[in-house]
């Protein structure tokens, strides 16, 4: 639906940032007292701001007045832009102050109040991004919708305080119009709040959708560079979960090359920081060259994953190393000292975008003195003088193969790889005394569950201790300091969400993977409870966002969009579907089940849009095993048999640790089955099971890996060595 009260085709703004300590010189606003970095950014503001809450809406319904509701985070770059152009002008904030009851929400907080709003953005403009400009009702029904608008008129957009003055002069000289707009836009948002969900009940659930989401991605695959679009290109893991899932139901060998070429290509380019290890947000150019340089929590875990799934699959150390550089980089900047996980790294230094990352060649030689390696250096990372990306500067990617630069400069590959990383770790030194950028050191649930994943996983697969230590510890954050009355929180003030809970849930569920703890089981299984209580629609099937009592959220959704991050319905599906395997609870295979078919037409007419969906639906579809190792933790059999399987790619399948003492016990509670098992003539012993129904038990890796393995000929084991 679109007005002429409307702004339409606005470009998508998905970057942001934050300001910097310059002296303020208002006094604060009531942002003052809020815990969330991006409100606090503006806390200094002229504009008379409000968080969201009952005291805003109180005041817009006792003076009539329209609410300007903004909605940033603290890492964004445009966000930052219109607070310097226009929430910091003296001129701006007095026509806000004057007309508008002013509301700041950092979506990071409250991704429920950004997904309402920005369905209006997109439903009524084509587009949307932060930040995000909506004016709402003193009903909070929203009636005009933007981003990003520039001071004075540009770039086809109009000016911010032209533009306040004219939906003034709308409030009032059409306040019946504007009142029936923003109810037709809040049942526009229903609607797209509801798309994708329904089907037949009754159509049993195939694979159809996993090979028609197959063909999808293949169709918007770039073959060249990898990726699943043009420029602008955003990592999206949750295509790669699909995709390496695809490949190991059906044996298609594109489904895991498209996949293994997007990671290389997303590894070797300018989106991975060559020097600090981390991933960026996204490239803005088709190579994965140029990056928009902030670095998010959720991207760094779900990459995580998936370099370990291609390690799986290929033993290729190349994709193990992106792996430890990814990990090290969040446990040295992204860690907090109570052990939970920090949000997000900003794109801009000094106020310049990527200052903090980015080279000259002139630079490079001064740091690594010797001018053989300063030329080895800058031709292996695509250096030059006149630079790949601004004045000079370049943004560190690799251009050719250590075996292409050892006939190059007639040196053997050692000696390349030891110029590389004598030259990274002398560039990285001098960095380290730049002027970072701006950290947001909010610590989310969700996504420190996704990190808790990415951490316990790669502790498997790498054999490195700390991460699985750094999973824990994180947890361990978690469960001491995001309960209140029983009830799962967001941040230390706002409430639990769905994805919340699913997120968490499976990050225990893959830190009782790591360190065979039955006490995380325990942990997830309560987890899952809580969130069918409180988000499951029971008549109906499916997970929503909220639990439904803030009356202040006009429109309950159920989200399960996979984009940056997966949705909570996927993850709550997969958690469900993980737990029923630990614990053969019917109601947790009836939910996951009932959530697949609420969300039918997306899995069977648009499958590209939720392919962790996908995995869940090839979870349910399969047969998942069991494997159980009855042995001592500690004993070489037992630790010989768990890295055999720690090094394959086995997406439907949970491994068990029977250890004879009390964790088997605790594990019989939820398990019962496993209580009888143990080793065989004193050999730690593998039983691989399929619905609680073992094969016999063998204390020989290769028939146990035989029994694990998907049926396809190509098919063996690995054998490769860390």
């Amino acid at each position: 639906m679109k007005s002429g009260l409307f702004v339409a085709g606005l470009a998508a703004v998905v970057s942001c940032v934050v300001m910097g300590d310059e002296t303020k010189s208002h006094k604060p606003n009531r942002l003052i007292h809020e815990t969330s970095p991006y409100l606090l950014q503006h806390a200094y503001n002229p504009v008379d701001w409000y968080p969201w809450g009952e005291e805003a809406f109180a005041k817009a319904r006792k003076e009539n007045k329209p609410i300007f509701l903004s909605i940033g985070y603290s890492t964004c770059h445009w966000c930052h832009v219109m607070e310097r152009e226009s929430f910091e002008n003296e001129e701006t904030a007095a026509v806000m102050n004057k007309y508008f009851v002013c509301i700041k929400v950092d979506r990071e907080e409250r991704p429920d109040i950004d997904k309402v709003y920005m369905t209006a953005v997109q439903a009524t403009t084509g587009s949307g991004g932060w930040p995000m400009s909506v004016w709402l009702t003193p009903d909070l029904k929203p009636f005009f919708c933007g981003t990003y608008f520039p001071p004075d008129a540009r770039y086809g957009r109009p000016g911010f305080k032209e533009l306040l003055q004219r939906i003034e002069d709308v409030w009032e000289g059409n306040h019946t119009g504007v009142l029936a707009q923003a109810s037709q836009i809040v049942e526009t948002i229903g609607h797209y709040s509801n798309m994708g969900q329904g089907g037949s009940t009754n159509r049993p659930l195939d694979d159809a959708p996993l090979g028609l989401g197959f063909d999808q991605f293949r169709t918007s695959y770039d073959s060249v560079h990898g990726g699943f679009s043009m420029a602008p290109k955003f990592p999206r893991p949750v295509t790669l979960n699909f995709l390496f899932r695809y490949q190991a139901r059906t044996n298609e060998v594109a489904a895991r090359e498209m996949a293994l070429h997007t990671l290389r290509a997303m590894g070797e380019g300018g989106l991975f920081d060559q020097l600090g290890g981390g991933f960026h947000r996204y490239s803005v150019d088709q190579k994965w060259l140029v990056s928009h340089f902030e670095k998010m929590l959720y991207d760094q875990a779900q990459l995580v994953g998936s370099y370990i799934d291609a390690y799986q699959i290929t033993h290729d150390p190349f994709y193990a190393e992106i792996t430890r550089r990814t990990c090290d980089y969040v446990l040295r900047d992204m860690t907090s000292p109570e052990g939970g996980f920090y949000s997000a790294e900003d794109a801009d230094s000094e106020g310049v975008e990527g200052k903090f990352y980015v080279w000259t060649q002139a630079e490079i030689e001064s740091v690594i003195g010797d001018k053989e390696r300063a030329e080895i250096f800058c031709g292996y990372y695509g250096v030059t003088s006149e630079g790949n990306w601004e004045e000079g500067n370049s943004v560190l990617h690799v251009t050719q193969s250590i075996a292409d630069a050892a006939k190059q400069f007639h040196k053997s590959e050692s000696e390349i790889a030891g110029v590389l990383e004598e030259g990274r770790a002398k560039l990285f030194a001098v960095r380290e005394k730049r002027i970072r950028p701006h950290r947001d050191e909010k610590i989310l649930t969700a996504w420190n569950g996704l990190m808790i994943s990415a951490f316990a996983r790669a502790s498997q697969a790498l054999g490195e201790p700390k991460y699985r230590e750094a999973a824990a510890r994180a947890a361990g954050y978690v469960l001491a300091n995001r309960f209140r009355d029983g009830k799962l929180m967001r941040t230390a003030s706002v409430g639990a969400m769905v994805e919340d809970y699913a997120f968490f849930g499976n990050g225990l569920v893959d830190l009782y993977d790591a360190s065979f703890d039955p006490h995380y089981l325990q942990k997830a299984t309560e987890l899952a409870g809580g969130m069918l209580g409180q988000f499951y629609d029971a008549p109906e099937g499916g997970f929503f966002q909220t639990d439904g009592h803030d009356a202040s959220v006009i429109v309950r959704s159920k989200e399960d969009y996979d984009g940056a991050e997966p949705s909570g319905n996927s993850m709550a599906t997969m958690l469900l579907l993980r737990l029923a395997q630990f614990t053969d609870r019917a109601e947790y295979r009836n939910a996951a089940e009932r959530t697949l078919r609420l969300f039918g037409d997306h899995l069977y007419k648009g499958p590209q849009v939720v392919p962790q969906l996908l995995c869940a639906l090839d979870f349910y579809l399969s047969q998942p095993k069991q494997v159980v190792i009855a042995g001592k933790p500690d004993a070489v059999d037992t630790r010989a048999l768990l890295q055999r399987l720690r090094e394959q790619y086995l997406p439907n399948a949970i491994v068990i640790l029977a250890e004879g003492g009390a964790a088997q016990k605790s594990l019989a509670k939820l398990l019962p089955f496993v209580e009888t098992i143990q080793p065989v003539d004193g050999k730690a012993t593998a039983y691989v099971c399929v619905n609680y129904a073992c094969q016999l038990p063998t204390s020989d890796a290769e028939k146990m890996l035989a029994l694990v393995l998907p049926v396809h000929p190509q098919n063996k084991p690995n054998a490769g060595k860390h």
